[in-house]
């Protein structure tokens, strides 16, 4: 049972990260303060180094609860539509994360907008909770693949990628052939794309009415170059 110090130190991590969360609304994450911070806290500065040492430190923290939050979305999307085409949970997955996105744009710019300068993720801390939507994406597909349902994609790639790609399928226990996984990655990364289209307005006031209606034809379309069969 955590002691009251370990529970009280957990409420106020979790204030500071409710406050940096505050700040990215009105502020880019490069202009993110810890004094401010301590002043919505009530605490002197030195006070708030006690939980989080430096800025890039609060930008690690809120970074990962950005990618926790999406990815726990994503995969309950995934997880609620499990019973649906394998097109359909890759909607599904997609639609959740444009709701996200849309109702976190300052969050999801921190994650796949402008980099911060002079800011460097910490690995050991983000790749974990950056990886959540890809898997979940991964797992519609391995789902497939193991039914019988994926057609393996023809192509050659470069020894460098096959390497890579080999990897990733052992780390994560893939089934799926190296192909499809290369096509796979190229479909996370088209997604991403297409919701920060909308989420920074780069499709223009009056080209899309439905832009969530043309994010479902998009990853329909996708889904096929990774291996599917699509309505």
């Amino acid at each position: 049972m955590p002691t009251p110090r370990q529970v009280a130190r957990e409420q106020t991590l979790r204030d500071i990260v409710r406050i940096g969360r505050e700040q990215l609304a009105t502020t880019t994450p490069a202009e993110l303060s810890l004094r401010a911070v301590a002043r919505e806290l009530g605490l002197v500065s030195s006070a708030v180094y006690r939980y989080v040492k430096d800025r890039d430190a609060l930008l690690t923290l809120l970074i990962v609860d950005a990618y926790d939050e999406l990815g726990a979305e994503v995969e309950a999307a995934v997880a609620a539509s499990s019973r649906r085409t394998s097109v359909r949970r890759l909607q599904a997955a997609a639609q959740a994360m444009r709701s996200w996105a849309l109702r976190e744009p300052s969050r999801f710019a921190l994650l796949h907008g402008t980099p911060v300068p002079g800011y460097a993720a910490p690995p050991d801390a983000t790749v974990e909770p950056g990886t959540r939507v890809v898997v979940a994406l991964l797992t519609v597909l391995e789902d497939a693949h193991r039914r019988g349902d994926l057609r393996e994609v023809d192509g050659s790639l470069p020894r460098s990628l096959r390497t890579d790609l080999e990897r990733i399928r052992t780390e994560y226990a893939l089934a799926l052939p190296v192909t499809n996984l290369a096509r796979a990655l190229g479909l996370w990364s088209a997604l991403v794309g297409a919701v920060a289209f909308e989420v920074f307005g780069q499709y223009g006031p009056d080209t899309l009415h439905d832009p969530a209606a043309f994010l479902d034809v998009h990853v329909a379309t996708l889904a096929g170059t990774v291996g599917l069969p699509t309505p």
